[in-house]
């Protein structure tokens, strides 16, 4: 049981449960009644993801000296009271339930969903190795 970090739109592993979307916008193009069956996700979860402003910053992001900015601007917004509960409850759901987090992004190293990892553990959470 645990939490697993993915790529929306990938395959699904066979007992990942339960994908939530970390994500600011719905995928495009993509009727809603498809996204879980497109391997998006099952469940939009925006609170998590990045604001407009920081996910540019993200975007725009080509050295890493931009990407430290991107992910202190991220760290910072989760730092948020609201977040931080979101985080928790996640991290507490990961003792008993299989389920899963993501963003689009191809290189999660890249990607605000590597911060949120770190996020979840220092949270106590209990994440499932990578596919």
């Amino acid at each position: 049981m645990g939490i697993r970090v993915v790529r929306l739109g990938s395959a699904r592993a066979a007992d990942e449960g339960t994908r939530i979307g970390t994500v600011r916008r719905p995928p495009r193009g993509v009727p809603k009644a498809e996204f879980a069956s497109h391997n998006w996700y099952d469940v939009w979860f925006p609170n998590l993801a990045p604001s407009l402003e920081t996910m540019k910053l993200g975007q725009a992001a080509r050295t890493p000296a931009e990407r430290a900015v991107f992910f202190k601007n991220y760290r910072a917004e989760m730092s948020a009271p609201d977040n931080r509960h979101a985080i928790a409850l996640l991290a507490a759901l990961s003792q008993h339930s299989n389920f899963s987090v993501g963003c689009y992004c191809e290189n999660e190293a890249h990607c605000h969903r590597s911060v949120l990892r770190e996020l979840l553990v220092a949270s106590g959470a209990k994440l499932e190795a990578p596919i």
